[in-house]
């Protein structure tokens, strides 16, 4: 079996857009006629430039190869320019190549990838979300307590046991900086609010975007321990591994991380330095399925567990799915609410949440399939990023904040 064709599909995420502006989803077809999906989270460059550049890694690399030499291939593109070292854009391109490789696996095995990956351990996958603005909302749901609270108690109520939420400021290129008392304020409000309106029945989870200083996140972290929230996300930037780790000394809250994160590399020196307790590896960016395996099995040995990030499509959901089946020290994965709207049009099947999981499908590989027409059917022309920050330093005077 040989790796012939490659097809980019990228697709405009139409309002409201939860999961980013746009999808960047490959295709890989062998010459026995199987085709394997993937999805790239790189995000660093536009959508065009990510093309560009899985088409570049893929005529060198894959083409004419065998899809299962998946080792031979991720060691490769690691070296690639005589690098061997991580890198975010390298690591999203091989991201969305060896999921569409592992996709194809499967469906020749006639086998999900879970099953080629350890085994199954669970049937059913316990699943969070974001707290999201919805059609008729009268206020901002990051900027208002009540409708944060109102609307965790609803999605609690359609049997999600963990929510997340960010009320804590802005993602600035030239962070970390100390919070704004206004801000850890909001904060409190937020977590005491949301956690009036769920009580016991769900946790709270605190998204930050790595945008505080070690001795800020602390000052912040020390404030919402009363509301025992399940963690405080990424409290300092991604690679500041000593400020994560005081940050954790310091706190009571447990303490995620690794969205950002390329590789094993990066996630074992977070976890050797005692920083993190959840590890949250995307399969879009961190080097796909294997080295999330890598990665969620280096955290098995040192007591940590693993969600998987989603901000994305339906096929790096898919993927994360897979590896949260087969691994024992997994804690709950990242959902777009219950996979439905556009995340459901995209696939053939959409993947089927009840009762607060998300059920593990049986179909092989991936177990879903890219609705091709619907996503040629919504092309993404604009010029932006999939997540953007602000490039300037926080103004204290700014009202936004």
């Amino acid at each position: 079996m040989k790796i012939v064709d490659l097809e980019t599909f990228v697709v405009a995420n139409p309002p409201p857009a939860f999961g980013g502006r746009y999808f960047v989803f490959v295709k890989l077809t062998t010459d026995d006629g199987i085709a394997g999906y993937g999805e790239h989270y790189g995000a660093t460059f536009r959508p065009a430039v990510v093309e560009a550049m899985l088409v570049d890694v893929a005529e060198a690399l894959l083409i004419g190869e065998d899809p299962f030499r998946i080792e031979r291939f991720s060691r490769r593109a690691y070296g690639r320019g005589f690098t061997a070292r991580p890198d975010v854009s390298m690591a999203g391109v091989v991201s969305a190549l060896e999921m569409a490789c592992w996709d194809i696996i499967g469906k020749a095995l006639d086998r999900p990838v879970h099953a080629l990956l350890g085994g199954q351990v669970r049937d059913a996958v316990r699943s969070y979300t974001y707290l999201y603005g919805e059609p008729g909302d009268e206020g901002d749901v990051y900027l208002e307590p009540e409708l944060a609270a109102g609307r965790a108690a609803e999605y609690v109520d359609q049997g999600f046991t963990a929510v997340k939420f960010d009320p804590a400021g802005p993602y600035s290129s030239m962070g970390g900086y100390q919070p704004l008392l206004q801000r850890i304020e909001l904060s409190v409000r937020f977590c005491e609010a949301v956690r009036e309106a769920v009580g016991t029945r769900a946790d709270i989870l605190f998204g930050t975007h790595g945008q505080f200083t070690a001795s800020g996140a602390i000052r912040l972290a020390t404030r919402l321990e009363p509301f025992d929230p399940l963690w405080f996300e990424e409290p300092v930037p991604p690679d500041d591994v000593p400020g994560m780790a005081r940050v954790r000394s310091h706190t009571s809250i447990p303490i995620a991380a690794g969205e950002r994160l390329a590789n094993k590399v990066e996630f074992a020196q977070l976890i050797a330095a005692e920083a993190i307790d959840i590890a949250q590896p995307d399969l879009g960016r961190c080097g796909g399925l294997l080295e999330g395996k890598k990665i969620a099995s280096i955290a098995e040995a040192h007591g940590v567990q693993i969600a998987p990030h989603c901000y994305s499509g339906p096929i790096v959901g898919a993927a994360n799915l897979q590896l949260a089946a087969c691994t024992p020290n997994f804690l709950v994965l990242e959902a777009i609410k219950d996979w439905g709207g556009f995340h459901a049009d995209l696939l053939k099947v959409p993947l089927r949440f009840e009762d607060g999981h998300t059920i593990v499908p049986s179909a092989p590989g991936l177990g879903v399939e890219l609705d091709e027409d619907v996503a040629r059917a919504h092309p993404f022309d604009g010029e932006g990023l999939h997540l953007e920050m602000v490039d300037d330093p926080v103004d204290y005077r700014d009202p936004r904040w």
